[in-house]
């Protein structure tokens, strides 16, 4: 059975996602723009674009359409009638939906694998921790400095080999800026 929990995890492990609370229903929103609640009763419901209603009403039967003021905004399922893996597809789907079309071109280019220009990870750290890296939102060293290791190693991907090796690129790149600043 999936739980309001795995929803959580799903969704605050995507950019920019703020949680909140409404009238007993949990919200994720991105750039205050809500893509998935749990309402009481432990029923998800997800902002969804058209094609992908279709294809969740016809996976899972139990679902039905989220409908507000007659037209169909979203799909809606009780959290026991649906597995964690589809649950997360889902929440994806729904964060690519509502996200600006940047941020959301940003994820896929992640997702790729991909280091932006801007970027001063160490390639060392393999594919499957840079794609869980750059999808949280962590691009640079200085962004690896600011998050704790431990929300680091939660992330799926980053191994204990990624972390040290992070932890090194950080300790060398501030030996770096310091030596810089000394000699100014």
């Amino acid at each position: 059975m999936t739980t309001a929990r795995q929803v959580r995890k799903a969704a605050l492990y995507l950019p920019e996602v703020e949680e909140g609370a409404r009238s007993g229903t949990i919200t994720f929103s991105v750039r205050g723009k809500v893509f998935v609640s749990i309402a009481d009763g432990g029923v998800v419901q997800l902002r969804l674009s058209e094609e992908v209603i279709v294809d969740a009403l016809e996976r899972h039967p139990s679902g039905e359409q989220l409908v507000q003021r007659g037209a169909v905004i979203g799909f809606r399922i009780p959290l026991a009638d649906i597995n964690g893996q589809d649950l997360n597809g889902l929440v994806r789907q729904a964060w690519i939906f509502r996200a600006p079309k940047r941020l959301a071109a940003a994820l896929a280019e992640a997702d790729s694998g991909t280091l932006p220009s801007h970027s001063d990870l160490p390639t060392s750290i393999g594919k499957p921790a840079t794609q869980a890296l750059l999808s949280a939102g962590v691009v640079t060293l200085d962004d690896v400095a600011a998050r704790p290791k431990a929300e680091l190693a939660a992330l799926h991907g980053v191994g204990p080999k990624a972390l040290r090796i992070l932890e090194e690129a950080v300790r060398e790149s501030s030996r770096i800026q310091a030596s810089e600043e000394r000699q100014r």
